[in-house]
């Protein structure tokens, strides 16, 4: 049976949602910003509803012509907002681009005080810690002690466009950074931040390299247990470009082992973590990527990129939850082991997803929109509940995030050409 849908924002502007972590830890308040639509970054504010009252505040007010937007919420308490921030006084050599943006945080107990996260060097000699242009989707760590996004690369940016590939970085508490400061760009960061994925520029066809990593989620509430049985702390799991035997694009699912210690983060591999003027930063020592899918032999390979999602991990951590075409080209949702194997095959719908999905806390629920309704999956079964009734236009794909406590899915509707921000109760306990 559906449950009775329930609208929260009704004000004549839009409201955005981000794809996960938009609820504080207590499910009373959700976070968003306010562009006029996904791909406009003009919005001036962050801002929270409270999912009862109704009652707004705002979080962070962006000044001197910069904006602000797609913000995450830390798992934990004390209760942390982490958002892009694009650059203040903008003009025709620096403004706001997938390059020219960087993450900050504005903490519960300070509103209206951002704190950079990662800090920017983009002259060389550059500084270890620091990076060269822009971050993305910062999202913390389930136990909000560190944060991944995803960079692009000023230098590169200048040196060639095509040669700023997309990447997943993390930030850690490690120390601050503070470099020289020899452009008028360059910033101090409160935590020390590189790269973590590898890309190439022209993957060999048919080998495992990548040209674009990207859409990355921590994997479990506290990591994995490796095949071998050892206990592994920090991964990201991650969507990664391939290209096939015959040229394709092929996006396959990815996952690095991270570090425990954040000193280790400090230990170059054998590229400087900085970069130099003609390569990207490179991850530090240790950390290899390793693919988990192998899927060119299907009729329809690859990791779907419509609906655009992000890849989301079991709270265990056992599971890795991704999007892809079944046999009939129908999109469904699929899981892998964090250790690799076959992936499982879990909706067999006729509809086929069109939308991001997260999980509930418990590991055995995932929500997303299917057949123009928010649905409830069962993992374990691929049963699905239908939480709202069918629409003749579906919720919007961007966000569909159940709340810590698993009470309710928050989601977005177009409502007279506004973005509005819509709860439904899951049923569960």
């Amino acid at each position: 049976m559906a449950f009775q849908e329930r609208q929260i924002t009704f004000d004549n502007r839009s409201h955005q949602l981000t794809n996960i972590n938009v609820w504080t830890p207590d499910s009373q308040w959700l976070a968003y910003d306010v562009r006029p639509h996904g791909a406009s970054f003009t919005g001036l504010t962050i801002e929270k509803i409270h999912v009862h009252s109704g009652k707004t505040e705002i979080i962070y007010q962006a000044k001197e012509g910069a904006h602000v937007g797609v913000v995450t919420v830390s798992p934990t308490e004390p209760v942390r907002y982490a958002f892009i921030h694009g650059p203040e006084f903008p003009d025709e050599q620096w403004h706001y681009d997938f390059h020219h943006r960087r993450g900050v945080i504005v903490s519960e107990d300070l509103p209206g005080k951002a704190v950079t996260l990662d800090a920017m060097d983009v002259t060389a000699p550059y500084t270890p810690g620091a990076l060269r242009g822009g971050s993305h989707v910062h999202v913390f760590s389930p136990d909000g002690s560190r944060l991944s996004f995803t960079y692009n690369d000023h230098v590169m940016h200048e040196l060639d466009p095509a040669l700023d590939l997309r990447n997943i970085a993390v930030a850690v508490p490690l120390k601050s950074v503070e470099p020289p400061k020899r452009h008028p760009r360059e910033h101090d960061g409160r935590y020390f931040s590189v790269v973590v994925s590898h890309t190439t520029f022209q993957p060999e066809p048919g080998s495992d390299e990548i040209n674009r990593a990207y859409e990355e989620c921590w994997v479990g509430q506290a990591g994995y247990r490796k095949a071998d049985g050892d206990w592994q702390r920090w991964a990201l799991a991650f969507i990664g470009d391939t290209i096939s035997a015959t040229g394709e694009k092929v996006p396959e699912v990815y996952i690095v082992d991270l570090p425990e210690r954040d000193v280790d983060y400090a230990v170059a591999g054998g590229k400087p973590l900085q970069g130099t003027e003609t390569t990207l930063p490179a991850p530090p020592a240790n950390i290899m990527q390793r693919r988990l899918t192998l899927t060119n032999h299907r009729r329809w390979p690859g990791v779907a990129n419509n609906p655009r999602h992000w890849l989301r991990a079991s709270p265990d951590g056992e599971r890795i939850g991704f999007l892809m075409k079944d046999d009939n080209g129908i999109v469904q949702l699929w899981t892998i082991s964090p250790n690799g194997g076959e992936p499982r095959q879990i909706t067999q719908s006729h509809y086929g997803i069109q939308s991001a999905f997260s999980w509930d806390r418990s590991g055995q629920y995932v929500a997303f929109i299917c057949d123009n309704s928010v649905m409830l999956c069962d993992v374990n079964n691929g049963q699905m509940r239908r939480l709202t009734k069918r629409t003749k236009k579906a919720p919007a794909a961007d966000a569909v995030v159940i709340s810590p406590n698993s009470h309710h899915v928050a989601f977005m509707r177009e409502v007279d050409s506004y973005m509005q921000i819509f709860l439904v109760e899951t049923g569960l306990k």
